[in-house]
C-alpha cells in the first residue's frame, strides 16, 4: 500500500491502494461511477462497503423531547423511547485503515430508529461541518480527480485543479480531526430535510448529534501514534463501563435559507432544538454479521420527516444501494 497526502487538507485522499491508477468506469450512472471510482481509490473488498468500510455497531434507545413533537408528527418523536442501532465508522473503503490516519476522517455516525409499527427511520451523519461539494456529479468529479492524481503525477494534478476551482473542498475537510473516541465527536447531517407537524406546517432543518461527554480531538501527531483500531476497540470498553449518550438536535432554517446545497452551511445563529437523547447501552454481539446486514439510506423516513430539494440525498441513496448490492454478492 502506498500512502500520500495532497498539499491541501483533503483527508478523503489520505490513503490510496497500490496499483490503482486505472480510470473509473466510463459507462453507467453517476452512482455506479461513484462506487467504481471508490473501488479504484481503495480497492474492492468482498463484503465491505465502498466507503466507510471500517466500523462498529452499538445499540440502545432514543428518548424524544416534548419539543420534537411540536416540530414533527413522526412517531419516533411521539414520546416513548424507541430502539436504535447505531454504526460508527472511519472514512474510505479500506477495512484495515488505522483509526488515527488522516484518511479515516471524516468519521461517520448512522442511526436506525426502529418504530413501534415495525418500520425504520435512517439518519446518516458524519463529522464534516458541511459537504465539500454541492451535488453527486461534483462528488464523482472530485473522486475521479483524486484517482487521476497518484503520487508523482504531473503538477498541477487533476486533484489540485479541481480543488482550486472548488474552495469548499479544503474548507470542508479542514473542519475535521481525529476524535479521542467515537463517543467524543459531534456529527452533522449535511443535507437538509423537512419536518411536517400535525397541522401540516413545514420546517426545513439539518440534524446535528452532540456527545454529552463533550467533543475531544487529538492532534495529528498524537492520532498517528494510536493503535490501528483504537477507536473501534475503545467504544465497547467505554459502553461496558457506562452508557454512551448523545443529544440529537436540529438546526432550523430561517425563511429564505437555501436547502439544496449541502456545501453551503446556514449561519451559526440559526435556532437549535433538542430533539432527544440517544443512549447506547451495548455493542452488537456479532459485529461481522450485523455489519453485513445493515443498510442505511437517508431517504428511509416516516410521515413527519421528508427529503428536501437537496439533490445529494438521492445521489447518496443510489450509490449506497449499488455498494450494498456489491457487498451482498
Amino acid at each position: 500500500m502506498h500512502s500520500y497526502r495532497i498539499a491541501v487538507p483533503l483527508t478523503l485522499a489520505g490513503v490510496l491502494m497500490a496499483g490503482t491508477t486505472r480510470p473509473a468506469a466510463a459507462q453507467g450512472s453517476t452512482a455506479t461511477k461513484t462506487v467504481d471510482v471508490m473501488n479504484t481509490l481503495w480497492g474492492r473488498h468482498p463484503g465491505m462497503r465502498a466507503n466507510h468500510a471500517k466500523g462498529v455497531i452499538a445499540e440502545g434507545t432514543f428518548t424524544p423531547t416534548a419539543a420534537a413533537a411540536t416540530l414533527s408528527k413522526a412517531s419516533i418523536f411521539a414520546g416513548e423511547p424507541v430502539p436504535v442501532t447505531v454504526r460508527f465508522s472511519d472514512s474510505t473503503g479500506l477495512p484495515t485503515l488505522p483509526d488515527g490516519a488522516q484518511g479515516a476522517n471524516p468519521h461517520g455516525m448512522a442511526i436506525k430508529f426502529h418504530t413501534e409499527a415495525g418500520g425504520v427511520v435512517d439518519v446518516v451523519t458524519n463529522s464534516l461541518a458541511f459537504f465539500p461539494v454541492a451535488t453527486g456529479e461534483d462528488f464523482l468529479a472530485l473522486l475521479s480527480a483524486l484517482a487521476a492524481s497518484p503520487p508523482g503525477a504531473t503538477k498541477p494534478t487533476a486533484a489540485e485543479t479541481f480543488i482550486a476551482a472548488h474552495p469548499t473542498v479544503p474548507k470542508a475537510f479542514g473542519s475535521v480531526a481525529t476524535p479521542s473516541s467515537f463517543a467524543r465527536e459531534a456529527y452533522n447531517g449535511v443535507d437538509a430535510f423537512i419536518f411536517v407537524d400535525r397541522d401540516g406546517k413545514r420546517q426545513a432543518f439539518r440534524f446535528r448529534i452532540e456527545p454529552v461527554a463533550g467533543i475531544d480531538h487529538l492532534g495529528a501527531a498524537d492520532a498517528a501514534k494510536q493503535p490501528a483500531d483504537f477507536l473501534i476497540d475503545e467504544l465497547p470498553k467505554r459502553i461496558a463501563q457506562a452508557p454512551v449518550v448523545f443529544r440529537l438536535r436540529a438546526q432550523l432554517a430561517d425563511s429564505g435559507d437555501q436547502t439544496k446545497d449541502p456545501s453551503a452551511p446556514w449561519p451559526a445563529d440559526r435556532k437549535m432544538v433538542d430533539l432527544g437523547t440517544i443512549t447506547l447501552a451495548r455493542t452488537s454481539a456479532d459485529q461481522a454479521a450485523t455489519q453485513r446486514a445493515l443498510r442505511y439510506l437517508p431517504n428511509v423516513l416516516e410521515p413527519g420527516i421528508e427529503v428536501s430539494d437537496d439533490p445529494l440525498i438521492m445521489a447518496r441513496v443510489r450509490a449506497y444501494l449499488i455498494s450494498f448490492g456489491r457487498r451482498a454478492q
